[in-house]
């Protein structure tokens, strides 16, 4: 009889009828055919219901639906129809309904806020998008006011009161003082939730005059500023100590509203003296674990994702040394609507029935309401074969004109859903998808799944035949799955073959052939042994195999289960290894694996390397094999098994070894069973069912492991119920629609018994639906199609024989099939943060868009230009990937002043989402590198000539080049330094007016409006000049002039000349030599007479003697001095004076700041001065401290408005205009359509 896996007979009628009533085609995700079938239009991505968008930028309404034919759109506003034809700021994207309003052009967004609804429709119906609402960001400007000084006496509480100016999205609210630097919290200082500042008990040190509060509004990247606020705090003797009061929230009770999914924060601040600890309660029950966090000092309860349970009385107590004080707020968690079971499309064949079911529940619990192709279906055109039941709609003999898209909304005052889903009824032949002539190969033995994938409506039946002219294929040996693949269970050499596939319905019949090649399985028929070698020998191991002529295989070596030593004493031959010259390394396990492209095997022996042994040696060897093995006291699950020893060969033997073989099973595979201490003979034995087992027993020793045994006598147990049920079960769809179940296969003798099955029991989680079961034989695996994408299912699997279930399994939860993400991460927000890092923000996408695990999402992102050069390079794209929810990133190695591209895409287990819109970010100036070389040319008496080239990277706009410069003496001591700015423009300068025969040091580098980069440093020597001295022969015309010569420092004007003679005319001659030749001048002078005196020749005087002494003994004791302080390793004073003048280097940011210190800005941290709130050019820089206004504005440069406000550029975009006037002004938006679809 031919098996077909389906569900149990217990349940059949009961199934039967709910087929009739829910049956519906599966369409195969095959792209040719999808293409061919007809198909009502599906939304495929909108935007969100709630659509905020930036005033300054072109506003995108996303609609894009698919269908067959082709969907054509339209749309409606605030109910009725939007005709974008005649509005000329109106686009819509090519084969899209995707809506392009132009607000950069002229338009005004507050002209285009309103309600927006897409319909997408083709001849087979008509699809809606959600009602999305587009309200324009606001920031309006702080209302002026006149802010006393609060006097407060030490010891008072304090509230200093923020009320910063209704946006749209609320502002964030922080506290700075007037350096831009946060103010410090505390138990005691703290900010509360709705912004205001509070001291439960003021210090001395709260006097300050720069509170100032400030609001980011992130939409429009503006921050506002309040006016400072003004807190002296004065001192009376003794400071009294007060008991707590509350100071929000009032009173002694009070209630609290929360959605079911948000997050509830409660709050409790405190005065008091000493300042009062905060602790929080739930009223009759625990806070929930896992859920519940502590903020602002204990201050604030924030509870997660809460839920209908999380309703009731928290009460949080505030308590010092003086007593305690309480406040009880009763929470209420309310549900906007969510999905129980949201409709899904059907594909019905003419004749057949169906239902669409619509299931939500919502607190209060919402209404659900039918349209059909958009119409409400009250009004809807009739069709005699649908019937509206609640939340159910019954198709009965559907024809092909009942094709229509329906939608079902559910609301409540808290929000609504609406869910499409089509009804598509087709009259289709059949196809098969299968590829013809399909080659299968197996190996013997082993399963075989020929595929016959198909598509037809009526579903069309299938059946196999094997050969051209062969009958229909029955029978055990097959296993006919609902998806039309064939299984052949064990596969044997006569499987080989064609098999025919014929799908047929009412419509026709189509047929495919596959073939199948069942291949001889690779064995290894000569293993490796065991060897014992003797240190520095030569060693071998074979591994003979035997395969099918038609397969390749190759064989692979390992040692100790990784690859062999790269050692050419290791020689792999075709059927071999060799190993030459052992050493103690070699010792190990060698593995011979065979891989074929249908099968593995692999054989292992284990190589001991032994010490040569002296003459004469007693030899160590392996014990001999125990012998003599008897069965004693059998029993239905144990046995007593009884041996004699054999000789131990000079090592006693450690443990005996009992390996047991499945006569039944597995004959010929022997396992492992137990041992026990070399002293021990016997053993009782535990047995299973329904095994003929026999047993052998190897002996172990120092050396290795003996021969095993002889084999015992046989031994068959009983059969029973299984024990176990197969482990590892799990539930993982390898397509959209299927749900994979897999199992590990009991062994032969874990079957306890003959007919071994195993009963596949799934049911889908959190819905109330009964198990649906199938029982399969000789396989690990079960595949349930036409699951839902990625939903929960709980899964259980059974074994069973002959004589009955085993225990009832445990469940475990798998998921269906993965499919890509639909949606696009919105709202990508770029904070540049220096110019070299740049923060991304996104919003994460909805999870149920995700449809799968979700994994991270990627960030790609490329440069596009270099700013200062504005030339294009190839684009290479950088991808950063961030594991899990996470909803922002780093993006580092950022190149200055350039323009980027990102964009961001959710990744789940199948792949990436589709990318979201590039966004497009500049990198702001940066300092550039050192110029990119440094010449010294031209030396002259009193000047040189630099030349340079400009910086490899300017990273900006170059503004300028410093030059500094300095002497250096002969001593290696720098002189005065001298600084001269140089236009960016100039590649060369002559410095003039330098001393003569001097060294001097340079220092260059090039400036951008940010600061100065890398420096780089040359020394040069101006060149010296020379004197002589001419002294004539006595007697006018008569001897030869005799020269003498001198050479004078080049820095020096004058030279004393000693040792002339009195009353002689002498003729001196200065010259200087450089590249340009010898240049000299000359003039003659006469020495005076001789003037006759008695002097004393000091030289010859004793006290002087002595003094010259002590001088020249003091001199060498400095010397050495000098020179042992010189060799312990003293600076060079030239590294010193280069250290003291060097720019500072870019100091690395802290862990707070989010960022990395390699891409800190070293401009960044020059602190303003102090008394200023901005530098004199109205810009506002970071400073020193973790905690400054960078954190909040995201490090970019910002401006202030005449009325105080401040404006920053935190995303790195372009600052537009503001708009005219106070924006506070404005009128509300329409945001009753988020909660109401109608």
């Amino acid at each position: 009889m031919m098996k077909k896996k389906s569900i149990s007979a217990s349940k059949a009628s009961l199934v039967l009828f709910l087929c009739q009533m829910i049956s519906a085609l599966d369409v195969p995700l095959d792209s040719k055919l999808l293409e061919e079938l007809l198909q009502p239009p599906t939304i495929t991505q909108q935007s969100p219901k709630d659509y905020i968008v930036d005033p300054r930028e072109n506003i995108v309404i996303q609609c894009e639906a698919k269908g067959k034919p082709p969907p054509s759109f339209s749309w409606t506003r605030n109910g009725t129809h939007f005709d974008i034809d005649k509005d000329a700021q109106v686009t819509m994207k090519p084969n899209s309904g995707t809506l392009v309003i132009n607000i950069m052009n002229g338009g005004k967004a507050e002209a285009y806020e309103g309600v927006y609804q897409c319909t997408a429709r083709n001849e087979r119906g008509a699809a809606i998008s959600n009602n999305i609402v587009i309200r324009p960001s606001r920031s309006p400007l702080w209302t002026k006011e006149k802010l006393e000084p609060n006097h407060v006496r030490e010891g008072d509480s304090l509230v200093l009161h923020c009320r910063p100016p209704v946006g749209l999205p609320p502002p964030i609210i922080f506290w700075m003082d007037n350096a831009f630097q946060r103010l410090p919290q505390s138990e005691r200082v703290s900010q509360g939730l709705n912004g205001d500042l509070y001291f439960s008990n003021v210090q001395p040190e709260d006097t300050r005059e720069d509170y100032i509060c400030y609001a980011r509004f992130n939409h429009t990247q503006t921050i506002q500023q309040k006016q400072p606020i003004s807190v002296k705090v004065f001192s009376t003797k003794p400071v009294t100590e007060r008991q707590p009061i509350l100071l929000t929230p009032t009173g002694s009770t009070s209630t609290k509203v929360e959605l079911r999914g948000n997050v509830l924060l409660l709050e409790c601040i405190a005065a008091g003296l000493p300042t009062p600890v905060i602790r929080w309660i739930k009223e009759g029950g625990e806070l929930p674990v896992n859920r519940t966090f502590f903020e602002n000092f204990k201050k604030t309860l924030k509870i997660i994702d809460v839920s209908e349970a999380d309703s009731g009385n928290y009460k949080c107590i505030a308590r010092n040394m003086l007593g305690s004080v309480h406040h009880v707020i009763s929470v209420t968690v309310k549900a906007a609507p969510y999905w129980i079971t949201a409709p899904r499309n059907l594909v019905l064949s003419p004749g057949e029935d169906g239902t669409l079911i619509c299931r939500a529940n919502g607190n209060p619990k919402p209404n659900i309401s039918w349209f059909a192709n958009g119409v409400p279906i009250a009004i809807a055109p009739e069709d005699p074969s649908r019937k509206v039941d609640g939340d159910t709609i019954i198709f009965s003999h559907v024809q092909e004109r009942s094709s229509a898209v329906y939608q079902c909304n559910a609301s409540n005052e808290y929000g609504y859903l609406l869910a499409n889903a089509f009804v598509n009824v087709l009259a289709e032949p059949p196809r098969v998808l299968t590829p013809a002539n399909k080659l299968y190969q197996v190996i013997a033995d082993s399963p075989a799944l020929l595929d016959c994938a198909y598509f037809g409506s009526p579903k069309p039946e299938i059946e196999w035949f094997k050969g051209v002219k062969g009958s229909i294929l029955r029978g055990n040996e097959y296993v006919f799955h609902d998806n039309g693949t064939l299984e052949i269970p064990v596969a044997q050499k006569d499987s080989t073959g064609t098999y025919t596939c014929v799908a047929r319905n009412e419509l026709g019949k189509v047929q495919n052939e596959v073939r199948l090649e069942v291949k001889d399985p690779t064995m290894i028929i000569k293993q490796p042994e065991y060897k014992v070698i003797q240190r520095y020998g030569q060693v071998s191991f074979e591994c003979i195999i035997r395969h099918d002529s038609t397969l390749l295989p190759t064989v692979i070596w390992l040692k100790d289960n990784d690859e062999l030593p790269d050692d050419e004493r290791f020689l792999v031959g075709k059927d071999n290894l060799t190993i030459m010259n052992v050493t103690d390394k070699d010792d190990g396990t060698y593995t011979c694996i065979v891989n074929t492209t249908l099968d593995s095997v692999s054989a292992s022996a284990v190589l001991t390397v032994v010490a040569a042994p002296p003459t004469p040696a007693i030899i160590y060897a392996r014990p001999n094999p125990p012998f003599d093995l008897e069965l004693t006291g059998q029993l239905e699950r144990s046995v007593e098994l009884s041996w004699i020893p054999g000789d131990e060969n000079n090592s006693p033997i450690r443990n005996f070894v009992i390996e047991y073989e499945d006569g039944l099973h597995e004959p010929g595979v022997w396992h492992y069973q137990t041992e026990v201490p070399g002293t021990q003979t016997t053993v009782q034995l535990k047995l299973s069912p329904y095994v003929n087992y026999s047993f052998r027993v190897i002996a172990v020793n120092e050396i290795g492991r003996s021969q095993p045994s002889e084999p015992s006598e046989q031994y068959l147990t009983k059969s029973a119920n299984p024990d176990e049920n197969p482990s590892n079960v799990q539930g993982i769809g390898s397509e959209p629609d299927n749900l994979v179940i897999t199992w590990e296969s009991l062994k032969g003798f874990q079957s306890n018994g003959p007919g071994l099955q195993y009963k596949v029991s799934w049911r889908q989680k959190d819905v109330d639906d009964e198990w649906t079961s199938v029982i399969v034989a000789n396989v690990s695996k079960y595949i349930v199609s036409g699951t839902p994408t990625f939903v929960p299912y709980e899964i259980k699997v059974q074994a069973l024989n002959d004589l009955g279930y085993a225990p009832e399994p445990s469940e475990v939860i798998g998921h269906s099939g993965e499919d890509l993400p639909m949606v696009a991460p919105g709202n990508v927000q770029v904070h540049v943060i220096n110019s070299t890092l740049a923060k991304v923000h996104w919003d994460p996408v909805p999870l149920k868009t995700v449809r799968g695990h979700l994994q991270g999402y990627k960030v790609y992102y490329w440069k596009v230009q270099s700013l200062s050069r504005r030339s294009r390079r190839h684009v290479e794209k950088k991808i950063l990937t961030f594991r899990g929810n996470k909803t922002f990133g780093m993006l580092p190695g950022l190149e200055p002043y350039s323009s980027y591209k990102l964009n961001v895409r959710v990744v789940n287990g199948k792949g990436e989402g589709p990318a979201s819109p590039d966004k497009v970010f500049k990198t702001p100036e940066g300092v550039p590198s050192s110029p990119s070389f440094l010449k010294i040319t031209n030396p002259t008496l009193d000047s040189l000539t630099l030349e340079w080239g400009s910086p490899t990277h300017p990273n900006g706009v170059l503004t300028s080049y410093i030059l500094k410069f300095q002497p250096i003496n002969n001593t290696h001591e720098l002189g005065p330094l001298v600084e001269i700015r140089i236009p960016a423009n100039e590649s060369s300068l002559i410095l003039k007016n330098l001393n003569y025969s001097t060294r001097y040091k340079f220092y260059f580098n090039a400036q951008t409006s940010v600061g100065s980069g890398s420096q780089i440093t040359e020394e040069a020597v101006t060149i010296m000049d020379e004197a002589g001295i001419l002294r004539p022969a006595v007697g006018a015309g008569k001897g030869k002039e005799d020269w003498k010569k001198e050479i004078v420092n080049g820095s020096r004007s004058f030279f004393v000349l000693k040792g002339l003679t009195p009353g002689t005319a002498y003729k001196v001659r200065v010259g200087a030599e450089g590249l340009s030749g010898f240049r000299s001048s000359e003039d003659v002078f006469e020495t005076g007479p001789a003037m006759a005196s008695r002097q004393i020749d000091i030289a010859t005087q004793g006290w002087f003697i002595g003094l010259m002494c002590a001088v020249a003994l003091l001199i060498l004791i400095l010397l050495i001095v000098c020179f042992i302080r010189r060799n312990k390793g003293g600076k060079y004073p030239v590294k010193e004076k280069e250290d003291a003048h060097a720019d500072p280097e870019i100091q690395p940011m802290k862990e707070d700041d989010g960022t990395f210190g390699e891409y800190s800005d070293a401009e960044d941290h020059k602190p303003l001065k102090k008394g200023s709130r901005t530098p004199s050019d109205r810009t506002v820089k970071k400073e020193d401290s973790d905690d400054s206004l960078v954190d909040y504005g995201e490090g970019v440069n910002g401006q202030f408005n005449e009325d105080g406000s401040f404006i920053g550029q935190y995303s790195g975009k372009k600052e537009k205009e503001p708009a005219e006037g106070n924006e506070s002004s404005e009128a509300p938006s329409p945001v009753n359509a988020m909660n109401s679809f109608v």
